[in-house]
Protein backbone atom coordinates (compact mmCIF):
# COMPACT_ATOMS: atom_id res chain seq x y z
CA UNK A 1 0.00 0.00 0.00
CA UNK A 2 2.75 2.39 0.80
CA UNK A 3 4.13 2.29 -2.70
CA UNK A 4 1.29 2.91 -4.68
CA UNK A 5 0.58 6.31 -2.17
CA UNK A 6 4.75 6.51 -3.30
CA UNK A 7 3.98 5.96 -6.93
CA UNK A 8 0.42 8.37 -6.83
CA UNK A 9 2.92 11.01 -5.35
CA UNK A 10 5.43 11.12 -7.65
CA UNK A 11 2.64 10.69 -10.33
CA UNK A 12 1.02 13.96 -8.79
CA UNK A 13 4.26 15.90 -9.18
CA UNK A 14 5.10 15.06 -12.21
CA UNK A 15 1.88 15.45 -13.66
CA UNK A 16 1.44 18.92 -12.14
CA UNK A 17 5.26 20.07 -12.86
CA UNK A 18 4.60 19.07 -17.02
CA UNK A 19 1.44 21.13 -16.75
CA UNK A 20 3.08 24.29 -15.23
CA UNK A 21 5.72 24.26 -17.31
CA UNK A 22 3.36 23.28 -20.52
CA UNK A 23 1.44 26.51 -19.55
CA UNK A 24 4.29 28.77 -19.06
CA UNK A 25 6.59 27.87 -22.11
CA UNK A 26 4.88 30.44 -23.84
CA UNK A 27 5.26 33.00 -21.25
CA UNK A 28 9.21 33.86 -22.52
CA UNK A 29 9.93 36.24 -19.72
CA UNK A 30 6.70 38.07 -20.15
CA UNK A 31 5.04 36.46 -16.80
CA UNK A 32 4.80 32.90 -15.91
CA UNK A 33 1.36 33.61 -13.74
CA UNK A 34 -0.21 34.67 -17.40
CA UNK A 35 -2.45 31.93 -19.04
CA UNK A 36 -0.26 32.50 -22.74
CA UNK A 37 -1.81 30.60 -25.81
CA UNK A 38 -0.65 30.40 -29.21
CA UNK A 39 -1.91 32.59 -31.86
CA UNK A 40 -4.31 29.65 -33.40
CA UNK A 41 -5.87 28.73 -30.50
CA UNK A 42 -6.01 32.46 -28.73
CA UNK A 43 -8.08 33.11 -32.08
CA UNK A 44 -10.37 30.02 -31.49
CA UNK A 45 -10.95 31.02 -27.79
CA UNK A 46 -11.74 34.66 -28.26
CA UNK A 47 -14.51 33.77 -30.60
CA UNK A 48 -16.29 30.87 -28.66
CA UNK A 49 -15.81 32.63 -25.33
CA UNK A 50 -16.85 36.15 -26.59
CA UNK A 51 -13.47 37.58 -25.12
CA UNK A 52 -11.54 40.10 -26.91
CA UNK A 53 -7.79 38.82 -27.43
CA UNK A 54 -4.36 40.26 -26.63
CA UNK A 55 -1.13 39.97 -29.27
CA UNK A 56 2.21 40.55 -27.92
CA UNK A 57 4.24 40.45 -30.81
CA UNK A 58 8.45 40.98 -30.12
CA UNK A 59 11.82 39.54 -30.40
CA UNK A 60 14.60 37.52 -28.09
CA UNK A 61 16.68 39.80 -29.64
CA UNK A 62 15.30 43.24 -29.21
CA UNK A 63 16.55 45.84 -25.97
CA UNK A 64 13.27 47.01 -25.43
CA UNK A 65 11.05 43.94 -25.56
CA UNK A 66 13.77 42.63 -22.71
CA UNK A 67 12.98 45.66 -20.72
CA UNK A 68 9.16 46.05 -21.39
CA UNK A 69 8.93 41.49 -20.83
CA UNK A 70 9.21 41.61 -16.82
CA UNK A 71 7.54 45.35 -16.45
CA UNK A 72 4.59 43.69 -17.88
CA UNK A 73 5.43 40.30 -15.93
CA UNK A 74 5.31 42.08 -12.64
CA UNK A 75 2.18 43.76 -13.28
CA UNK A 76 -0.31 43.37 -10.83
CA UNK A 77 -3.07 45.18 -12.41
CA UNK A 78 -2.38 43.56 -16.16
CA UNK A 79 -2.36 40.50 -15.01
CA UNK A 80 -6.19 41.31 -12.96
CA UNK A 81 -7.44 42.58 -16.09
CA UNK A 82 -5.86 39.35 -18.28
CA UNK A 83 -8.06 37.41 -16.44
CA UNK A 84 -11.10 38.84 -18.94
CA UNK A 85 -9.01 38.69 -21.70
CA UNK A 86 -7.46 35.71 -24.33
CA UNK A 87 -3.41 36.35 -24.18
CA UNK A 88 -1.19 35.76 -27.02
CA UNK A 89 2.34 35.91 -27.07
CA UNK A 90 4.39 35.31 -29.91
CA UNK A 91 8.49 35.48 -30.48
CA UNK A 92 10.67 35.37 -33.58
CA UNK A 93 9.33 33.80 -36.30
CA UNK A 94 5.87 33.14 -34.89
CA UNK A 95 5.02 36.60 -35.53
CA UNK A 96 1.66 36.54 -38.18
CA UNK A 97 2.43 37.75 -41.50
CA UNK A 98 -0.81 38.81 -42.50
CA UNK A 99 -1.00 42.81 -43.05
CA UNK A 100 -4.12 43.35 -40.09
CA UNK A 101 -1.14 42.32 -37.68
CA UNK A 102 1.35 45.60 -39.17
CA UNK A 103 -1.05 48.39 -39.23
CA UNK A 104 1.59 50.83 -39.00
CA UNK A 105 4.65 48.72 -39.59
CA UNK A 106 6.37 45.75 -38.15
CA UNK A 107 8.42 47.50 -35.42
CA UNK A 108 8.95 45.35 -31.91
CA UNK A 109 7.17 45.22 -30.12
CA UNK A 110 3.69 45.95 -30.46
CA UNK A 111 0.84 45.11 -28.52
CA UNK A 112 -2.34 44.76 -30.98
CA UNK A 113 -6.36 43.86 -29.67
CA UNK A 114 -8.27 41.71 -31.49
CA UNK A 115 -11.99 41.32 -31.47
CA UNK A 116 -13.97 37.63 -31.24
CA UNK A 117 -14.00 37.47 -35.38
CA UNK A 118 -9.92 37.99 -34.79
CA UNK A 119 -10.14 41.82 -36.46
CA UNK A 120 -7.16 43.99 -35.20
CA UNK A 121 -9.01 46.95 -33.53
CA UNK A 122 -6.96 49.85 -34.74
CA UNK A 123 -8.97 51.83 -32.86
CA UNK A 124 -7.50 50.85 -29.60
CA UNK A 125 -3.64 51.63 -29.61
CA UNK A 126 -1.33 53.43 -27.01
CA UNK A 127 -2.45 57.36 -27.18
CA UNK A 128 0.09 58.55 -25.05
CA UNK A 129 2.57 57.32 -27.17
CA UNK A 130 4.45 58.02 -30.45
CA UNK A 131 1.31 59.11 -33.33
CA UNK A 132 4.37 57.12 -35.79
CA UNK A 133 4.25 54.02 -33.71
CA UNK A 134 0.73 53.75 -32.16
CA UNK A 135 0.97 50.33 -30.94
CA UNK A 136 4.37 50.60 -29.16
CA UNK A 137 4.06 50.50 -25.06
CA UNK A 138 7.06 51.43 -23.34
CA UNK A 139 5.32 51.84 -19.85
CA UNK A 140 2.57 49.04 -18.01
CA UNK A 141 0.35 52.36 -17.41
CA UNK A 142 0.15 52.41 -20.76
CA UNK A 143 -0.87 48.94 -21.77
CA UNK A 144 -3.21 49.09 -18.88
CA UNK A 145 -5.22 51.57 -20.35
CA UNK A 146 -5.62 49.97 -23.91
CA UNK A 147 -6.49 46.68 -21.90
CA UNK A 148 -9.34 48.70 -20.24
CA UNK A 149 -10.58 50.04 -23.50
CA UNK A 150 -10.20 46.34 -24.87
CA UNK A 151 -12.25 44.40 -22.33
CA UNK A 152 -15.09 46.15 -23.27
CA UNK A 153 -15.16 44.87 -26.92
CA UNK A 154 -18.67 43.66 -27.90
CA UNK A 155 -18.81 40.90 -30.51
CA UNK A 156 -22.22 40.32 -30.57
CA UNK A 157 -24.07 44.29 -30.64
CA UNK A 158 -27.47 42.51 -29.66
CA UNK A 159 -25.81 40.88 -26.34
CA UNK A 160 -24.16 43.87 -24.27
CA UNK A 161 -21.44 42.69 -22.09
CA UNK A 162 -22.48 42.81 -18.12
CA UNK A 163 -20.01 45.14 -16.26
CA UNK A 164 -20.02 43.19 -13.53
CA UNK A 165 -18.59 40.59 -15.39
CA UNK A 166 -15.23 43.02 -16.48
Amino acid sequence: MANVVEMWLVLSTLVTSLTYLSCNDLARGWGDKYNWVNLEEGLALSKSSQRPLMLVIHKSWCSACQRLGPLFAESEEIYEISKKMILVNVQDDEEPKEDQYVPDGGYIPRILFLDCNGNVRTDIYNEKGSKEYKYYYPEVDQIVESMRMAKTINCDPDKPIATDEL
